[in-house]
C-alpha cells in the first residue's frame, strides 16, 4: 500500500497464475472457469478480511463485467482471455469530480472524428486507474442529456492524450486515480455496444460490483469482530480480562449480530446475481446500504474495544477503519442507496 502502484506484482501473478482467481467468473470460451457470483462471494469475503491490495476488484468486478454485458464477440475475444490469465489489468471510469454516481454525473464528452471518436473531459475516483492497461470510459455525446447519449469506450491505458495520476486518499489499501482526457482519439471498434446505450450496461455493471463489494465488506467486518474478541480475551484491566465486562460483551454480541445479518444480505444479493435476476438493482442497493453501515460500525467498535492502541500505527485497526469508510462511500453512501431502493419500490 506504500507504493505508487498500490499492489505487489508478485502477489498478483500468484493469485492470477497459480490460483486462477482472475479466471473465476469469466466464461470458459474466453479462457475462464465460467463460475458464478456465488462462487466469487467467499473469495471477496476473504479479500476484505485481509484488506488485499490488488487490482482484482477493478479488473474482474468492474471492467470484465462491463465487457461481458456490453462488448461484442470480437471485443470479448480480444480482452477477456488476458483478464482471465492476469496478463492485463483494467477498470471502469464513469465517475467524475462532481461526486455523483448516477448518469447525470457523466460530464465527459465524445464526438465523431473520421472513422473513430474523440474523448474529452475528466474522470475521478477511478479504481486503479493510474496503472490499468485498459480503461473503459463512460462519456456522453456532446448533444445529449440524461441517460440517453452515454456510451462506453475501451481505451488503452497508454493512449496519447490520456493523463493519469493516483489520488491521495484516506484508504491506502485501495488506489483511486484521476484521469484527464485531452482529445483522446479512439477507433470505432473501441465502442462497447450501441452508441448512446452505454448507461444501462454501466448501471448493471455497478450493481454487480456493489454486490461483490458488499461481500468484501462482510469479510472486513468479521475481521474486526474477530480482532475485538481476541483482544478482549487477553487484555487485562482491574485484574481481569476486559471481555468479562458486560459493556464489552454487549459490543461484541452486537457486532456478531450485525455481521451475520450483513452476510445474509450480501449472500442473497449474490444469489440473485448468479440467477441473472433482471430486477437486481433494488437488492444490490439494499445490500450495499446495510453492509456499509455494518462494516463501519464494526470497524469503529474495534477501535473502541482496543482503546488507545486501536488508533495508533502500531496496530492494524486503523487500516480496517479507513477501508470501512472508503468502501462505505464507494459507489455511493448508504443514504443514496436507500433512496434508490425507495424509488425502485415506487415510494
Amino acid at each position: 500500500m506504500e507504493t505508487e502502484q498500490g499492489y505487489d506484482s508478485a502477489v498478483w501473478e500468484q493469485l492470477a497464475g497459480e490460483l486462477a482467481w482472475t479466471a473465476l467468473t469469466i466464461p470458459e470460451e474466453y479462457g475462464g472457469l465460467g463460475m458464478s457470483t456465488m462462487d466469487l462471494h467467499p473469495l471477496m469475503e476473504e479479500m476484505g478480511r485481509v484488506l488485499l491490495c490488488s487490482p482484482f476488484f477493478s479488473t474482474i468486478c468492474l471492467a470484465a463485467n462491463a465487457l461481458l454485458l456490453g462488448g461484442g464477440p470480437e471485443q470479448k475475444e480480444h480482452w477477456l482471455p488476458s483478464f482471465a490469465a492476469g496478463e492485463m489489468t483494467a477498470t471502469l471510469a464513469y465517475t467524475e469530480k462532481n461526486g455523483r454516481w448516477d448518469s447525470t454525473g457523466v460530464e465527459a464528452t465524445y464526438s465523431r472524428s473520421g472513422a473513430g471518436y474523440v474523448l474529452r473531459g475528466h474522470k475521478h475516483y477511478v479504481l486503479d486507474g493510474h496503472t490499468a492497461n485498459l480503461v473503459i470510459v463512460a462519456a456522453r455525446s456532446e448533444r445529449s442529456k440524461g441517460d440517453e447519449g452515454v456510451s462506453l469506450f475501451a481505451v488503452p491505458g497508454n493512449v496519447e492524450g490520456m493523463k493519469r495520476s493516483w489520488l491521495p486518499t484516506l484508504d491506502q489499501t485501495r488506489r483511486q486515480a484521476a484521469i484527464e482526457l485531452n482529445d483522446v482519439v479512439v477507433p470505432a471498434d473501441s465502442l462497447l455496444g450501441e452508441e448512446g446505450q452505454g448507461w444501462p450496461v454501466c448501471e448493471r455493471t455497478v450493481d454487480l460490483a456493489i454486490i461483490a463489494l458488499a461481500a468484501e465488506q462482510v469479510g472486513t467486518a468479521e475481521a474486526c469482530l474477530d480482532m475485538s474478541v481476541e483482544y478482549a480475551k487477553v487484555r487485562q484491566q482491574f485484574g481481569r480480562a476486559i471481555g468479562s465486562f458486560q459493556a464489552i460483551k454487549h459490543k461484541c454480541a452486537d457486532m456478531l449480530m450485525i455481521v451475520e445479518s450483513a452476510r445474509s444480505s450480501a449472500f442473497y444479493a449474490s444469489a440473485l446475481a448468479a440467477q441473472g435476476d433482471p430486477d437486481l438493482s433494488e437488492t444490490a442497493s439494499s445490500a450495499k446500504a446495510f453492509c456499509s453501515d455494518a462494516v463501519f460500525h464494526c470497524a469503529a467498535e474495534n477501535i473502541q474495544i482496543h482503546g488507545g492502541i486501536g488508533f495508533t500505527w502500531e496496530h492494524p485497526a486503523h487500516m480496517y477503519f479507513k477501508r470501512a469508510k472508503s468502501s462505505e462511500m464507494l459507489f455511493g453512501a448508504p443514504p443514496l442507496h436507500r433512496e434508490r431502493v425507495a424509488q425502485l419500490m415506487g415510494l
